[in-house]
């Protein structure tokens, strides 16, 4: 992830925790705030010490990275993210993670449905 894709003060995560809106599933807390002067996302991660050590929690970012790093078509652009880690991510792989945090910003409806194959019904018609 690119630095000018993160969010790194603490006036900026501030101002995405007073002004944004949060949504939530049991893995993952997320905080969304639009910026329209901004022409792509940038996302904040906090993954607190009561998760595991440093391997744990340097993991966890990571995946969080990752699964953002493929989500990047379909995710709203102008937006500042933060992501808050709970007690069950410590223990999720890469693949979870993702499955995870797609179901949290579907929620927040910032998740574009992009590039995904449809259920299509090939009932028989007489």
């Amino acid at each position: 992830m690119k630095k000018e894709r993160r969010v790194k003060k603490n006036g900026d995560f501030q101002k995405v925790f007073k002004k944004g809106k949060s949504f939530a599933n049991r893995q993952f807390v997320v905080y969304c705030l639009e910026k329209p002067q901004q022409t792509e996302f940038r996302i904040g991660l906090s993954v607190n010490k009561k998760l595991g050590n440093a391997v744990v929690r340097n993991q966890i970012k990571r995946h969080i990275r990752q699964a953002f790093h493929e989500l990047d078509q379909e995710l709203a652009q102008s937006m500042d993210y933060v992501i808050i880690a709970r007690k069950p991510a410590a223990t999720m792989d890469f693949f979870e993670t993702k499955k995870s945090l797609e179901h949290v910003l579907k929620v927040a409806k910032v998740l574009k449905r992009t590039g995904r194959a449809k259920h299509v019904n090939h009932a028989k018609i007489n």
